[in-house]
């Protein structure tokens, strides 16, 4: 159903992780650079420093915490479907904050027991009906 990234991001600017306006600004551009769909978003500066912050988008959620004072970012990119492109906003996102070389895991999302294939992020309403009414297994095209 959908991928995702956990990054790692060392040797950041602290300048710009401790600014909540750089860090959202940047986040909704990763966001944009993906090609996602923006829904909302959401971020808090801490005191004395460090911000977190979430990026809800149609295909799921970009999210953020940072210190500062460790150059160093984590950053968590969500997306559902294989229209969305989360690398291009790691890329982005690295590029911005000083990150010479981001650590990403990648894991695969809603990888269901039994299916014998890929599944949709999305059912038509009809079928996403009959299949919460079964028990956990694949919905038949």
């Amino acid at each position: 159903m959908g991928t995702h990234l956990l990054v790692e991001l060392h040797g950041c600017d602290p300048d710009k992780l401790k600014r909540v306006d750089v860090v959202r600004d940047i986040m909704v551009a990763a966001a944009q650079a993906c090609k996602a769909t923006v829904l909302d978003v959401a971020f808090h500066e801490f005191n004395p420093f460090g911000v977190s912050g979430i990026v809800v988008i149609a295909e799921s959620h970009l999210s953020i915490h940072t210190w500062p004072e460790y150059r160093y970012a984590a950053l968590d990119i969500f997306t559902c479907g294989t229209t969305i492109k989360p690398q291009e906003g790691v890329e982005y996102v690295a590029l911005q904050f000083g990150c010479a070389t981001p650590s990403i895991v990648e894991v695969k999302r809603g990888v269901m027991p039994g299916a014998t294939r890929k599944l949709p992020h999305k059912l038509p309403a009809d079928r996403a009906a009959k299949a919460s009414r079964r028990p956990f297994a694949a919905v038949p095209s």
